[in-house]
């Protein structure tokens, strides 16, 4: 099949790398891409905001199968726009795409739905968050409702840190997304993310992992897109995952379906583990990343038949899901700066880091004039290794960073950390 990706990270690029290496495709295209995608597929010049050109390309080249990677054309309603001209897509329609589009919106469904969560408040102004703090005890979690590039949570330990915090939001600090927040009560246990592909009506799990959000090592400093994640997260286990499905997956999906919003795509559930069992942190309705880069190192299937599967109706009738038992790792390289401003041009060579089978994904890279690859965004790179278990994972994935020149950029040195601990034992 001829088929399209849209978008330009560290998942996209692990998204392409999957798609080309399957026998059912046919030909790859990417816009806008990277330099790591242009080894996988033809990179053309198309903005995904520009629906009616985005239609005009699919239908010149007889597109089977688009993959939307990212999650802002998906709330714009790109996916619908390919569907009323019968383009098989891979991702939800506008009015489901508001499970990561708004977070009220997610909150407000769990509610309906009785999906286990955090107790809520929603609120539109800076007089009205103040107040619905008095409703909960510090730690405080306010969440920008709307997109805020992975960046729009902040935890404050104080009621004084939470009311500057809120004041900063409605005074513009995400934008337009912070112009309504969640506030919700700190839920404690260990977080994790778990995946399920749907056509709306057939569920089928895809897999977990973890990440890691703040930017330093021993998780400390402010909260980025993701600094590394690995798979699987044996945390969630089997158990877990069965309980995660029938409490929260399944309701979602059918609660979504039952009120004319049928979802098609991947589901993305950040977990939190808590003493009661698995409760919703947040939906996203698009592959994780750095998460896909460590799903995809693992998935060994047929990725364009899965997803066309899903984008069909067909899911029932598709292959099982499989993944390799190994556990596999990934290091985002990122930019001086990050995740404030990040110093982009800093020149980059990869050396033999691929050498031992380990894979670097482009997140942020460009050409230079000269050819070189250079940084162009926080986080740069994603380098991704697999082990038999977490420990050789980790040994494998640093080993391939230490093959690579990027004096502009760092990376955290603990990615893995508490699965490496409790396969020493020393974690409970």
């Amino acid at each position: 099949m001829n088929i399209l990706l849209l978008g330009s990270g560290g998942r996209e690029h692990a998204l392409a790398w999957k798609l080309a290496a399957a026998r059912s495709c046919t030909m790859l295209y990417a816009a806008p891409g990277n330099p790591g995608i242009a080894d996988h597929a033809d990179i053309v010049a198309l903005d995904a905001s520009d629906h009616k050109a985005v239609i005009g390309f699919c239908h010149e080249k007889g597109i089977d199968l688009v993959v939307v990677g990212p999650e802002a054309p998906l709330v714009a309603g790109l996916a619908d726009d390919l569907r009323g001209e019968g383009i098989a897509v891979f991702g939800p329609g506008r009015a489901a795409a508001q499970l990561e589009g708004s977070k009220g919106f997610t909150k407000d469904l769990c509610a309906r739905a009785n999906i286990p969560t955090a107790r809520y408040e929603r609120a539109t102004s800076l007089e009205a968050a103040w107040g619905a703090l008095k409703h909960f005890n510090a730690p405080f979690v306010l969440k920008a409702d709307g997109l805020a590039a992975g960046k729009g949570v902040v935890i404050a330990e104080t009621r004084e840190d939470a009311q500057h915090a809120l004041s900063e939001m409605f005074d513009g600090r995400f934008g337009s997304a912070g112009s309504e927040v969640v506030i919700e009560e700190f839920m404690r246990g260990e977080e994790a993310s778990f995946f399920a592909l749907t056509d709306g009506e057939t569920i089928l799990p895809f897999g977990s992992a973890q990440d890691h959000k703040r930017v330093g090592e021993g998780d400390t400093g402010p909260n980025t897109g993701g600094m590394g994640a690995y798979s699987p997260a044996p945390v969630l286990t089997e158990d877990l995952v069965d309980r995660a499905m029938r409490e929260i997956v399944v309701p979602t999906v059918r609660t979504l379906g039952a009120e004319g919003m049928p979802y098609c795509g991947v589901l993305y559930a950040g977990l939190m583990l808590t003493d009661e069992g698995p409760k919703l942190v947040e939906y996203n309705i698009r592959f994780g990343d750095p998460e896909c880069q460590v799903l995809m190192m693992r998935f060994e299937g047929d990725l364009p038949a899965l997803l066309m599967a899903c984008a069909t109706g067909d899911l029932s009738k598709a292959d099982p899901v499989r993944f390799s038992d190994d556990t596999a790792l990934t290091v985002v390289m990122a930019a001086e700066g990050y995740p404030d401003t990040p110093k982009k041009g800093g020149v980059i060579e990869l050396g033999d880091a691929e050498s031992d089978g380990a894979k670097v994904f482009h997140a942020g890279t460009a050409r230079g004039e000269d050819g070189a690859l250079v940084s162009s965004g926080g986080r740069v790179l994603n380098v991704t290794a697999r082990g038999s278990n977490a420990t050789q994972a980790q040994a494998a994935a640093y080993k391939a960073v230490d093959a690579i020149t990027f004096p502009d950029g760092f990376c955290r040195r603990d990615i893995g950390w508490r699965e490496v601990e409790r396969e020493k034992g020393t974690v409970g």
